[in-house]
């Protein structure tokens, strides 16, 4: 494994300082908007705005990438985003912090574009799979750190924003530093959606679904738990140990995707999450902290993985030719249920209290069991032989910067048998 690692080590250290500065942020805004008494639905709005500029720069991300290279890319949008969270502690309304948001979440989008091309352009068939999944452990992990430096400060006064700008900032260095190659220019993707709902319906909306109950957590978590509990503290250890459990579970849910079969580890994980929602409904209220950090960490082990399943779901059943369009197809209705679900679960916490997210959380897992067993009846699994491993889902979870990858290995393949054929 170091041996792997070690070409894309300052790679990793930059994505560690950016994601702790990231998860420090994203906890700390639902925070603070609470304590401005900023309305539930309004904090919902940011949330999905986080999202909406998310999948615009997965969308858009790579026309920059294409015009002015990656190193200025990823220069341009670590400043951009090392000022955002100061502008946040200077301008505190709910339209600016909406915007803000929409902001955030393009140039983390360019940045974890940037980011993963780098890494695939370093990394080997022989250790894609390692060097991915240990990035998709540093990811969840750092933003787990992160969370829970809400308790260093104050959250309404100006210093924890400072910090998440330093981290930010900071990011840029190793990777600015870094001696691994710059990746090739990506090229564009056609995405055809009704062609990937025909590929593979239960990973299609496995990965909608998986969006609104994910994005809704993102966005609304430390609302629910500070307005549960009045400690804010609160939430920094809920969305931590949620975090961690997402990331211990990757791997064993995974494992076993690839042995028992997608849709019944689909299907089983979707259930737990309903389960857990449903626990966290009926006993939060009544319940201490380490009790409610231990049911969070329950949800985050059955929600995280969801998507990461779906994604291997449909590329079993897809052809090679077309991994690029599903990749690009499926993190595009996840992020279109990202930016629903703040929507709906804000509505619904604003009609019946915090535990309105949970609830939608449960509606949206209960949902996902019952079109999934529907999808298992009516349509066998792809046989074990064709199923791709589930480390190679994996690293398509976090942006769109693999497809772009692997559509310049498709551009260059064809390039190379046209100029066989031509001699």
């Amino acid at each position: 494994m170091r041996q792997a690692l070690a070409p894309v080590a300052a790679l990793l250290i930059g994505v560690s300082i950016l994601l702790t500065g990231q998860g420090l942020q994203g906890t700390l805004l639902p925070v603070r908007a609470s304590l401005e008494s900023f309305s539930t639905i309004s904090i919902g709005v940011m949330g999905a705005l986080y999202f909406l500029g998310f999948t615009l720069g997965c969308l858009r991300g790579g026309e920059l990438v294409r015009r002015v290279g990656h190193v200025r890319v990823f220069a341009a949008m670590t400043a951009l985003a090392s000022a955002v969270p100061l502008l946040h502690g200077l301008f505190v309304n709910a339209w600016s912090w909406g915007i803000l948001r929409m902001v955030t979440g393009f140039c983390f989008a360019a940045l974890f574009m940037v980011i993963e091309s780098w890494l695939n352009e370093t990394a080997t068939n022989e250790n894609r799979g390692t060097i991915f999944s240990a990035y998709t452990v540093i990811t969840l992990t750092v933003m787990a750190a992160g969370q829970m430096m809400l308790l260093l400060q104050d959250p309404e006064n100006l210093y924890l924003f400072a910090v998440a700008s330093v981290l930010v900032s900071l990011a840029a260095v190793p990777v600015a530093l870094s001696v691994a190659p710059s990746p090739g220019i990506p090229v564009s993707v056609n995405l055809d959606l009704p062609r990937l709902y025909r590929i593979s319906p239960a990973g299609t909306l496995g990965c909608l679904a998986t969006g609104f109950a994910n994005g809704a957590f993102w966005g609304l978590a430390p609302v629910f738990t500070t307005d549960l509990s009045g400690d804010v503290s609160l939430a920094a250890w809920f969305m931590t140990t949620t975090v961690f459990g997402g990331a211990v579970a990757q791997w064993p849910l995974g494992y076993l995707s690839d042995r028992i079969g997608r849709r019944k580890i689909q299907t089983a994980s979707a259930l737990g999450g309903f389960g857990v929602a449903v626990c966290i409904l009926l006993f939060a209220s009544g319940l201490g902290m380490v009790s409610i950090a231990l049911l969070g960490a329950a949800w985050g082990a059955f929600a995280f993985p969801l998507y990461a399943i779906s994604v291997a779901h449909a590329n079993d059943h897809a052809d090679p030719s077309e991994y690029v369009m599903v990749s690009g197809g499926l993190l595009l209705m996840y992020g279109a249920g990202a930016i629903a679900g703040p929507f709906v679960a804000s509505a619904m916490m604003t009609a019946v209290g915090p535990l309105g997210l949970y609830l939608f959380t449960a509606g949206i897992h209960a949902l996902l069991v019952i079109y999934t067993l529907q999808r298992i009846v009516r349509r066998e699994s792809a046989p074990s032989e064709e199923h791709i491993a589930f480390s190679d889902a994996l690293a398509t979870v976090q942006t769109a910067s693999q497809v772009y990858e692997e559509e310049i290995l498709h551009s260059a393949e064809a390039d190379e048998e046209g100029s066989r054929q031509a001699i």
